[in-house]
Order: C-alpha cells, then structure tokens, then sequence
C-alpha cells in the first residue's frame, strides 16, 4: 500500500512546465524515426502497426477520425520524448535511475511489532490516563512521553538521553506527529517528576481496564520481592541501600520489588518499591493490606482468593495474620523453629514411597506426607493444614552437590597437608588454623572432621574423615519442605501443583530484568525511580497481555518471539522535489501474515470464528500485501 502527500505550494510550477514540454513536443514536425529509432530508455519499446486503422472507416469519417488518431499517436510520441529528454539531461539509462534523480529524501523507518502494541496502550487507555492525572499546556503531553517510553521498554530498552536517537529511527514520531527531538532527557525527567504525585492513581486505573476488557482471574495469586542492583551514588535516597537478598551481593546497593501477580496469564497486579534494607517477611502484611483493599474494589470475597509465596511470607506472625484477614494462603514453611525442623524430619522413606503425589520414577517423582502444623504467637496458637513434600528431582541434585563439595573440600586439605614443614605450616595450632579456614569456607564443613597431630618422630600429622552421623542427618533432609495452607478444601495433589506454580512471578522478574531492562536504572532521585518503575510495570502489563491473549488463540509464543517475528517490518518514506511524499510499506511472509492475523483477533480478545470471511479480508492483506488497517493508524492523516 502506497499513500501520496502532495505539496501544493509546487503544485502549479510542476504541473505548467510539464503543460509546455508537453506541447512542444505536440508541435515539433512529425517523423517516424521518433517510433522506429532504438529506444534511449532500457525497457521502454514501441512498434509502428503495419496495418492502417482507418481501412474499416467509411471515407466520410476518414479524416475526422484520421485527426483524431494521429493526436493519440502524437501525445503518446510526447510521453516517449519527454522521458528521452530528462534520460539525456540526467544521464539515466532506465525508468529506476529516473525515479532516483525525482527523489530528494528517501528514509526507512522501522515498524515492527509497534501496530499491536499501540492498539493494546490504547485499550488500556494509558495516554488518556497520564493526561487526565498530569495534564500539561505543553504541545508535548506527558501521555506520549509515558507512551513512547513504554514503547522503548518493549522493543529495545535505551536509557533517556538516548530516547530521541531511538525515535528517530521508527514510527513513533509519525503516528504521534511530534518530532523525535522533542523527547529530550530533560523533558522526559519532567515527566517523571509529575507522574510522582499520582502513582497510586495511575497505576489503578490501567489496572482496572485491563481486568474489566480481558477478565483476569483473580481466585489464584502469586507474591514474591525481588532485588534490583543500583549503580551509580545515592546517598539522599530512601529506597537505595544495602541489605541481604539471595543471589545479590550485599554490599552492592539495591532496592526490592514486591509483585503480586495472577496464575492467569502472570499479569502484575500489585507492585510496590522497598528499601534494600527490608526483610522480606515484613512486606507480607502490608501486602495483604493492599490485597484486601484491592478485591474490595473488584467485589472479590476474600476467602475466594488463595494467596501463594514461597517460604520468606510465612511464620507464626504471619499464620496468625493470615487467620486474622481472612485470606486463604499456601506457602513453604523455613525450618527455623526447633518443632517445625522435627516436623519435616519425623517421615521415613517408607512414609512417602505410600503416598507419591505424581507417577513418575523413584529420581524424578514427588510424594508426601500430610501433617498438622502449629504456630505460636504472642500467647495465639493456630494449627494449620502441612504436607511435607519430598522432591526426587531435587534430593538427586541436592546429593550430587555435596559430593562435589566434599570432593573439593577434600582436595583443600590435600594442599594443606602438602604444604606442612613450610612457613606458617610448622607447628599443630598453625595446621589446624589453616585447616580451619578450608573447613569454614565449605559448604560442607561442618559434616567433616579434622585431626592435626605429632607423630614419634616429631612429624606433623593431618587427618580427615567424614562426621558419619551429621552426614546422615544432612542426606535424610534433602529435597523436604514443608507446604502449608490454611484452605481446608485444597487437596495434597493441589498444594503441590500450585506451589510449583509460584514461579509465575519469578518468570515475570526475569521478564522485567532482561527483556525490558528494569535495570539498570538511570535516574537518581526517589521519585524519578518510583516514576521509572511504573514505566516499567505498564510495560510489563502489555508484555504479559500480549503472550496471555496469544496463547489464550494458539499461539504457543512468547511476547518476546513475537516481537522478534515481526522485528523486520519497515516503512519507507519518500519525498520528491515537488514536495509530494509517498510511504511504502514492505509485504509480509505467511508466517507474519498469520502471526498478525491472530493478534488482532487477541487484542480484543474475539473468538477467530467471530469474524465474516468478508470482514477478515479487510482487516489483513493477502501474504504478499501490506498490513492495512493498523498500519494506517500509524501514518499521519
């Protein structure tokens, strides 16, 4: 598809010097080299007809008609010889070469995936919200700028002062009529800074229009926090700082993010910033708050809501507040209080080989035992439902480990032995010190022993065996945890698929991490990085959207494949020494052509049935045709 602009300021001049080449080449003496000559033009051909038209004409309309086909064979001479003068003017040798020379700008700005994430913003109405909540006189809204840096988040994550250079090459700036160049560090920080003062309000009423048009499941939800690395310095920051969180340094800067999400498609519904200081068990009951207060508003009861999280949203405290608020809860119980590490020991093998909870092999099967599990608290006592779970998967990787570390724990102390009778090496303290720091710094440490003597002969001596009994005691908890919930209808066999599923949320911070670049971050006040995380919840919301309504049609994809599949789309625009400019758009491969053809039906969450052949021919293109309908919403009017 191919859309004309013209400039009517050139209008006039064009179209009068072509009127008079036109003529002149009307009036020049007829010759009938001008139709037998070679053509100048490779690919433009004309042969004389050796049979006269006018035979079947009466002789009283001879010469009327006569008059009248040798104007056509003249203006017809006129076209060949007005491209014959601009080939010989221009030096070109073909109709392409010609088209060179008539274009004054051509540049290919890359489309993409951006016609289906543009449709889902404006269902969520994201703009419109932005603008409602910040409004600003300026010509720039502070919905676009939230509109583009969603964009950016979704297909290639730049940070602000790059924003401009990424738009130039793309859609954007056509489909909002506003040059890239207005998108300026300066002016997105602005826009940040409002959105501060109005984060909670904004956030809801995305939210809201994306549960009321797709109808998330809210009977299932997921919580859990993540650590974001910080780079940079902070020191007037309230939410940078520095704190314990697995797998993250701690004396690198961080802040945390709770998420809760539904099983539903993963969609975030509730997110909150932490400093990097907080434990993650004191957000679980400020979360429950805001859950409670977020159902009231969907008119979800409580109790028909099950709240899942691993083993840091649970211990007595939190049992009791669970109870208190009503809300049914499953998560993993930590062995830390002196009963619940007897609970989870007290099962034999041949307590769970009775009750395997799926039908695979002894390596590779679950099976569990069920249980009462009490909790104390401030003179409280609950007792709530348990299953003590042993995993084959991960008791097999569990042993397997310790095996490796006792292996290299053992070839530590072969090089300290080796080095005895060296410097620091000499007497017993000094070995045992330095058998010591081997032990401490092995994740198996404390399951070996260590012996330093002094032989007859005056001979330092160093010996190690394994703690037969710690080495027992450490095998027989391998691949247990404890499951516990305090639903009395939810069954073994569904604590366990639900707790597995939990990783909903972790998929969606792997999401966040490395696919929309939720870190780095590059702003440094408090407010701006709240702002910026909203960005990027919003933009995660449509990433997670989009692969929910995708699969929820068959398409077993990604948003991220999906984005990849149609990265190679391009538009190319055209401008002319007249002014007129033409937009092109590149064909589509059947593969692009049916991967487009679902989504449209997703984005609005239709049935394929629900559309009339007749219907479905005007919203797609045929494999090799353009992509009608949406593409169009991007160009200008």
């Amino acid at each position: 598809m191919t859309i004309i602009t013209a400039s009517t300021r050139r209008d006039l001049v064009f179209w009068l010097l072509w009127l008079i080449v036109a003529l002149t080449a009307l009036c020049l003496p007829w010759h009938e080299s001008y139709i037998t000559a070679e053509p100048v033009i490779a690919g433009w051909e004309m042969q004389p007809n050796a049979a006269s038209p006018m035979d079947w004409i009466g002789a009283s309309q001879r010469r009327y008609w006569a008059l009248a086909w040798w104007l056509v064979r003249r203006w017809l001479n006129a076209w060949q010889i007005q491209l014959a003068l601009m080939a010989r003017i221009w030096g070109c040798h073909s109709l392409a070469e010609i088209a060179k020379v008539l274009t004054r700008r051509q540049i290919t700005l890359q489309l993409g995936a951006l016609p289906i994430l543009v449709i889902f913003l404006q269902r969520l109405k994201v703009r419109e919200t932005i603008n409602r909540y910040c409004p600003t006189q300026s010509p720039l809204d502070n919905g676009a700028v939230v509109l583009v840096l969603v964009l950016n988040r979704l297909i290639a994550p730049r940070p602000l002062y790059k924003i401009a250079d990424w738009m130039a090459m793309t859609m954007i700036g056509v489909h909002l009529g506003i040059a890239p160049d207005k998108f300026n560090d300066d002016r997105l920080g602005r826009t940040l800074d409002a959105l501060a003062e109005h984060l909670p309000e904004i956030w809801n009423d995305i939210r809201q229009q994306a549960l009321l048009r797709y109808k998330i499941d809210l009977s299932v939800l997921f919580y859990d926090l993540t650590a974001l690395i910080m780079t940079g310095k902070y020191a007037e920051s309230d939410l940078v700082g520095y704190g314990f969180a697995h797998n993250t340094p701690s004396d690198d800067p961080k802040l945390k993010l709770g998420l809760t999400a539904s099983r539903d498609g993963g969609i975030p519904l509730l997110f909150q910033a932490w400093p990097g200081k907080t434990a993650d068990k004191s957000t679980v009951q400020t979360n429950m708050q805001q859950l409670q207060t977020f159902l009231k508003q969907q008119g979800w009861n409580c109790q028909q809501v099950l709240v899942v999280g691993d083993c840091a949203n649970l211990n007595s405290e939190l049992a009791i507040a669970y109870q208190d608020a009503h809300l049914r809860y499953l998560a993993g119980l930590p062995k830390v209080e002196k009963a619940h590490r007897e609970l989870l020991l007290a099962p034999t093998e041949q307590d769970f080989q009775r009750r395997p909870l799926t039908k695979r092999s002894d390596t590779e099967g679950y099976w569990g035992v069920p249980c009462a599990v009490p909790f104390t608290h401030n003179g409280r006592t609950v007792t709530h439902r348990g299953l003590i779970v042993l995993s084959g998967p991960m008791q097999r990787a569990l042993r397997e480990q310790r095996q490796e570390d006792l292996l290299a724990l053992y070839q530590a102390l072969q090089q300290v032995k080796e080095k005895i009778g060296q410097k620091r090496y000499r007497s017993e303290n000094e070995l045992r010190q330095r058998a010591a720091t081997q032990l401490r710094h092995s994740p198996v440490g404390n399951l070996v022993l260590v012996t330093v003597s002094t032989s007859a002969e005056g001979k330092l001596e160093l010996g190690w065996k394994v703690d037969s009994a710690a080495w027992h005691l450490a095998g027989k908890a391998d691949g247990r945890y404890l499951l516990v919930t305090n639903d009395p209808k939810l069954s073994y066999r569904e604590m366990l698929s639900l707790y597995r599923q939990k990783d909903a949320v972790e998929k969606r911070f792997k999401v966040g991490k490395q696919e929309i670049k939720l870190r780095p971050l590059y702003v440094h006040s408090d407010e701006r990085i709240q702002a910026m995380l909203l960005v990027n919840m919003i933009a995660l919301l449509v990433y997670s959207l989009i692969e929910r309504q995708a699969q929820q049609h068959g398409l077993c994809l990604t948003t991220r494949r999906i984005l990849e599949k149609l990265a190679n789309l391009q538009v190319q625009h055209i401008e002319a020494w007249d002014g007129s400019q033409s937009w092109s758009f590149g064909d589509l491969t059947p593969e692009q052509h049916s991967l487009l053809a679902v989504l449209l039906q997703a984005v609005d969450d239709l049935p394929r049935w629900s559309l009339p052949a007749a219907d479905n021919r005007s919203l797609l293109p045929p494999p090799s045709g353009p992509f009608s309908r949406e593409r169009q919403a991007l160009l200008p009017s």
